[in-house]
């Protein structure tokens, strides 16, 4: 860390970094950013692709419980890790296990799960409100680059190595049981059923795993925001599955990464959360806008 600070430090001298890499902070986030982003680009897509879009914005804005929660219980308020992880994974594992269990169609199930979260989590949030820093408690929705610390990218680095040993692993499998789930069934270790619903309920592990780390990034409710705008952003300009992975990671850490460091270049007092997510928005909208720009010329 400290060698990666002195050479920022001589980037400032020389004149080709801006002065505000010579804070810390600016530091751990741009880290955090960059270890942050891959993870969210490649877990969105198989978001898009299991069309569990509305899922993973359920799970994210569960964290809102989840904080609560771990407030009550005298966690620190700007770092409820064990609680928010504890209520997404129950919460994700839960409506998970109900979803195969009823006729109820997914997306009012989801509605329902995701209506009763934001609930409990507004009304647990009034009363926490009470006794914190209301400021604190925007900063764990919104994130703020002002509380990376250097524990939270040890976390962030064990979450970062775990994901990407498991998506190495089962990566194909996944993706194999999101495309076709019989013939993955038929195919996997073993030829059983359980290898597919293991798969699906590790995916499921990953969310909360991911919505814990990036919390102080991208912030508890923007999180699931996140998981799948890069990667719907890339399905409209990729033409095969390598493409749509690699522009999906490349989407996602750049908006990540520009989204942390515009707000302070420009001297803009948004949250690093909203900045990410804005930006991801706008190039989606811009795409989408060219695409159909050069859908009326090309029929004109």
């Amino acid at each position: 860390m400290q060698a990666i600070s002195d050479y920022l430090q001589q980037g400032i001298n020389d004149g080709w970094l801006p002065e505000m890499f010579q804070y810390s902070f600016v530091l751990y986030a741009l880290i955090a950013a960059l270890l942050i982003g891959p993870l969210l680009g490649a877990l969105g897509t198989l978001v898009v692709v299991k069309r569990l879009a509305f899922f993973s914005e359920a799970v994210g804005h569960g964290a809102l419980t989840g904080v609560a929660i771990g407030i009550l219980l005298g966690e620190p308020a700007s770092h409820p890790i064990a609680a928010l992880f504890s209520f997404c994974l129950c919460f994700a594992l839960l409506l998970h296990w109900v979803k195969s269990r009823t006729q109820v169609p997914y997306d009012a199930l989801v509605g329902v799960f995701l209506a009763f979260a934001i609930a409990l989590g507004a009304a647990l949030l009034l009363y926490v409100a009470k006794k914190v820093n209301v400021h604190i408690l925007e900063n764990v929705l919104f994130g703020s680059i002002l509380t990376v610390t250097p524990s939270d990218l040890i976390l962030l680095g064990i979450i970062s190595v775990i994901s990407w040993l498991l998506a190495w692993r089962y990566g194909n499998q996944a993706l194999m049981s999101a495309l076709q789930p019989e013939l993955a069934r038929i195919q996997g270790a073993g030829g059983t059923r359980a290898n597919v619903t293991l798969l699906d309920y590790g995916f499921v592990l990953l969310i909360a795993l991911i919505t814990v780390a990036a919390v102080k990034i991208i912030g508890a409710v923007l999180v699931g925001a996140l998981l799948l705008i890069p990667a719907t952003t890339a399905r409209l300009i990729s033409h095969n599955l390598r493409d749509f992975f690699i522009r999906t990671l490349l989407i996602s850490t750049t908006c990540c990464v520009a989204g942390v460091l515009l707000p302070m270049g420009l001297e803009i007092p948004i949250p690093s959360g909203a900045a990410i997510v804005l930006l991801a928005s706008s190039l989606f909208l811009s795409i989408v806008l060219l695409k159909q720009l050069k859908l009326l010329k090309s029929v004109s």
